[in-house]
């Protein structure tokens, strides 16, 4: 008898090893792709109908689909910092662009470094220090988003996933397409005489002209996309790999990207997980940038807990548990450097979207979009036909001169061109937004007006971040 019950204590014993060692095995590969400045609602995916991506609507076709993804802040180095550290701006310290990240602060290449993953990107860098990122960097992608070429080599990537099979891993894909300047990709695939312009830019030919070449990078990012996906099956890992596609901010027109609008905040965002998420499914569960590291600490067995992070994870959401995850997203602007200061704040509950322009005395202005010629070559086309148009004038004053106060029915009207900050229905909702937001404001110690000034920039650029007064 007590051989009997031995001989079943060290099976049991060896099984749950041997189960242990299969689930360290099995823990998810991710793969994030990352397109550079797409204005999501342009991709097919979203009711765009200029530009055909067939990669990228394969792809949601295999997963879930957001119809409600968002990121803090609609620029590279903020909205790159809130994905890579789960953390809302003013807890990472990257509350401007092209500042670094507070010391101390941890990523997602030490977060699940610590659960035994190799974290690498190729592409697009924009985090800073490297004591906060250090990923290993892998060549092979274009590394400079200005740059008038596209460089594109999976080689680095398929020897960074096939360097050991024993080991998961964690890659990034920082592509640099559609970002400015547009050279990449052929323009000549598209008439600009039939383009559908969308109604928060004006109709000008040097509009047209600079969307159709806009128009032909996304089919670049499109390319790539299918590249890096057919990468990943070639190597054997599509099958136990979650797979992230994200457009990232809104592209460099008016009104996207450096604003605070839905076309600027609002991003594409597709999860594959053969599988666990169903294919060819979309929600409308509430998500943002700071939500992703939680969710893949989560799916790989680690700590999520919000003492690490502002985000929280919406692993349920994926695997179908749950149909919603947050209550309300929140958003922020600090215009320097890329402008005089003109901080905004907004919040969205998934239906309405409000925003607090908190210096509407000042005119808006963007110092790359208005005034960098020749990479905006459509801006004097706006500014030489407002003089006989009132919808291009009325674009111009809309985008320089702003209320204190905006509020959109989004579902209603997506290009947020109606600002119903003064009608009566609308109140409570207006007022139930304000409130939360500023209970936001102060939970995060963000005190609003004084961030966005060239000392604060430049003592975080220098790692003296504003000092923080959270709850």
């Amino acid at each position: 008898m007590f051989k009997w019950a031995f001989g079943l204590t060290l099976i049991t014993l060896l099984w749950s090893v041997r189960s242990y060692g299969t689930d360290q095995q099995e823990k998810p590969n991710v793969l994030i792709i990352i397109a550079d400045d797409c204005t999501f609602n342009d991709l097919s995916l979203y009711g765009g109908k200029n530009v055909e991506t067939p990669h990228i609507d394969q792809l949601a076709s295999e997963g879930m689909t957001f119809n409600q993804a968002y990121l803090s802040m609609s620029m590279s180095a903020p909205c790159r910092a809130e994905l890579y550290t789960g953390m809302y701006p003013a807890q990472n310290g990257v509350c401007w662009n092209h500042v670094p990240a507070r010391q101390g602060r941890k990523s997602i290449v030490q977060h699940l470094g610590d659960l035994g993953y190799r974290v690498g990107l190729a592409g697009k860098v924009h985090a800073s220090p490297r004591e906060v990122f250090p990923f290993e960097m892998l060549e092979g992608l274009e590394r400079g988003c200005v740059s008038e070429t596209s460089k594109f080599d999976e080689a680095g990537m398929r020897r960074f996933i096939n360097k050991d099979e024993d080991q998961p891993f964690c890659l990034v894909a920082a592509l640099i397409t559609p970002h400015i300047p547009w050279t990449v990709g052929d323009p000549s695939h598209f008439d600009e005489d039939q383009l559908q312009l969308p109604p928060n830019l004006a109709d000008t030919k040097d509009t047209r002209e600079e969307f159709a070449k806009y128009l032909a990078e996304i089919e670049v990012l499109d390319q790539q996309v299918g590249r890096t996906l057919q990468m990943l099956e070639e190597t054997g890992e599509a099958d136990n790999t979650i797979v992230i596609f994200t457009s990232e901010q809104g592209s460099q027109f008016p009104g996207c990207k450096w604003t605070n609008w839905n076309t600027g905040i609002h991003t594409g965002f597709v999860v594959r997980w053969p599988g666990k998420v169903d294919a060819g499914v979309r929600t409308d569960a509430l998500i943002q940038y700071a939500d992703v590291l939680p969710t893949l600490m989560d799916a790989a067995g680690g700590d999520a807990d919000q003492q690490l992070f502002t985000g929280s994870s919406f692993l349920p959401v994926l695997l179908g548990q749950k149909e919603q995850h947050r209550d309300y997203a929140y958003f922020m602007h600090n215009n320097v450097p890329e402008g005089p200061p003109y901080p905004i704040r907004s919040i969205t509950d998934g239906r309405y979207h409000y925003i607090r322009n908190l210096t509407p005395d000042r005119l808006y202005m963007e110092k790359h979009l208005m005034g960098r010629m020749p990479l905006n070559k459509y801006w004097p086309s706006w500014q030489f036909d407002a003089a006989k148009d009132t919808h291009t004038y009325r674009l111009i004053e809309r985008y320089m001169k702003r209320p204190k106060e905006q509020l959109y029915l989004m579902s209603q009207d997506p290009y947020e061109l109606k600002n119903l900050e003064n009608e009566s229905s609308h109140q409570n909702a207006q007022k139930r937004l304000s409130g939360e937001l500023d209970r936001w404001m102060k939970r995060q110690g963000d005190p609003g007006i004084p961030t966005d000034t060239w000392k604060e920039y430049k003592s975080a650029r220098e790692g003296d971040h504003f000092e923080q007064q959270a709850d």
